[in-house]
């Protein structure tokens, strides 16, 4: 008798553990579903981020070297500018 009672509860766990798989199996199907596109989603942000990225770096690259142009144009102007008040100066004084 024990062994039958003992089939019977395997049989009864075996047969109520089924759906519960099953249900589980579909919840982890969708997770893993909404997983996949939220790692697509983060893929594509990731590309259009680097895209950015590389423009902006860029538009930096041509900044500092106009930056460094105008500086040296100012630097430029400067130099001039003292050789020719140096020279005015000195004619006003004589």
């Amino acid at each position: 008798m024990t062994r039958k009672n003992t089939w019977a509860r395997l049989a009864v766990a075996v047969v109520l553990s089924v759906p519960l798989t099953a249900c589980n199996d579909t919840k982890t199907q969708q997770e893993n579903e909404q997983l996949k596109a939220h790692v697509a989603e983060l893929q594509k942000e990731n590309g259009q981020l680097g895209n950015d990225l590389e423009t902006m770096t860029a538009a930096r690259d041509a900044l500092t070297k106009e930056n460094e142009a105008l500086k040296a144009e100012i630097k430029a102007r400067k130099t001039k500018r003292s050789g020719a008040k140096a020279a005015s100066r000195k004619h006003r004084r004589s």
